[in-house]
């Protein structure tokens, strides 16, 4: 997925970084991320970092071809990312997911869906949604 997400990372010609630590994010663009990093004490690693010229976009990228628990948590998580990201200036968390393994954790990923402004799928990567979101 994260290979697939590139190429059109690639395609969009924005600036983007790969496997980036929110903690190289902040001193690299001087932002509290705080809010989403348990106030600092998180080694969280973002699978890429796009920064236009007034925003910033964490993105999370997973596919899943069958379900379990880890589909539950990982939207759960997600979702308090994007709850807790919203009191960022200049910052949107953005979550591209696909595959079957969803069909059956369908509950809490529309749970995220409604919480998430920025969350997709490999049509919506395909039908160009990152010309819209980084211009």
């Amino acid at each position: 997925m994260e290979n697939l997400v590139e190429a059109y990372l690639k395609k969009a010609t924005v600036d983007y970084y790969k496997e980036m630590y929110l903690t190289d994010i902040e001193s690299k663009w001087s932002v509290d991320l705080s809010a989403i990093s348990a106030e600092g004490t998180s080694t969280k690693r973002c699978d890429f970092a796009v920064k236009t010229t007034d925003n910033i976009y964490v993105i999370e990228t997973n596919f899943y071809t069958s379900g379990g628990s880890k589909l539950n948590e990982t939207a759960r998580s997600y979702k308090m990312i994007a709850e807790e990201s919203r009191s960022i200036s200049n910052f949107t968390f953005v979550w591209i997911t696909d595959g079957g393994g969803w069909i059956s954790a369908r509950r809490n990923l529309e749970e995220t869906f409604n919480v998430l402004d920025d969350m997709y799928n490999i049509a919506d990567i395909e039908n160009g949604v990152f010309k819209h979101l980084f211009k």
